[in-house]
């Protein structure tokens, strides 16, 4: 199976560090964001991974060519002329995945022990076009889904926005966890072009097609947005 790791980001949240450097090589206990999720992925087998560059691209090949993949073989989607997000990203990598072939997507800036082969399990019995990790954490965005797990919908508890796709009498929200499984016809079914980001995707598509979430609440997980947070991911991931 192949991943992608979407590295492209400006990091804008990271500053200083990002003013010289991509987020992905920022260090955790001695290890890059990059590495670790690339050796993340190695626990499950997966071995064949896409990591698109934008915001100082250079640094990031030059990371991967220097340290052999990390044992992993590492194919590089270039974004150095514009930053598409992650859905723009994903669709022009597409040429880089296997047709026909189910795909995994993490985000760099996400640490988490969620055992990747639990969640191919669920997307494969129960067969959505997407299935994607959630917890019960707190946030201020978060996916809203039926009592079977099916998205329904979103909600910004910040500002007040939401968008419901699917009606439902019961909505329960969850936080997104950014380790997703996707079958390949999303390619064909994505409704965008150029920039935008994989939230819009899901919400574009929920209404006809099963897009699920898959808790697993209780497992180790850190967002590194910001420098402050690498305290709390080196407490969590050694």
């Amino acid at each position: 199976m192949q991943a992608m790791i979407f590295c492209a980001g400006l990091g804008t949240r990271f500053k200083p560090w990002t003013d010289k450097h991509p987020k992905a090589l920022a260090l955790v206990n001695g290890k890059s964001l990059l590495q670790r999720n690339i050796e993340y992925l190695q626990q499950f087998g997966i071995r064949d991974v896409i990591v698109n560059v934008h915001h100082f691209a250079d640094q990031i090949i030059d990371a991967v060519k220097k340290n052999n993949g990390w044992g992993s073989n590492v194919i590089i989607s270039d974004e150095t002329n514009e930053v598409l997000e992650t859905g723009g990203g994903l669709l022009k990598a597409k040429d880089l995945f296997t047709p026909g072939e189910k795909f995994i997507t993490c985000n760099v800036d996400i640490l988490t022990d969620l055992d990747i082969g639990k969640l191919i399990s669920f997307h494969e019995k129960q067969q959505p076009l997407i299935s994607f990790a959630i917890t019960g954490r707190k946030t201020s965005r978060y996916f809203l889904f039926d009592e079977n797990s099916r998205l329904c919908g979103w909600r910004n508890t910040k500002t007040g926005e939401e968008r419901i796709e699917v009606a439902n009498d019961v909505l329960i929200q969850k936080a997104y966890s950014c380790v997703v499984v996707f079958e390949y016809d999303v390619f064909r079914l994505m409704p965008f072009t150029g920039k935008f980001s994989l939230v819009d995707v899901y919400l574009a598509l929920a209404a006809n097609q099963l897009i699920l979430g898959y808790d697993h609440t209780g497992d180790k997980f850190a967002d590194v947005g910001k420098p402050e947070s690498i305290a709390i991911a080196e407490s969590l991931f050694y």
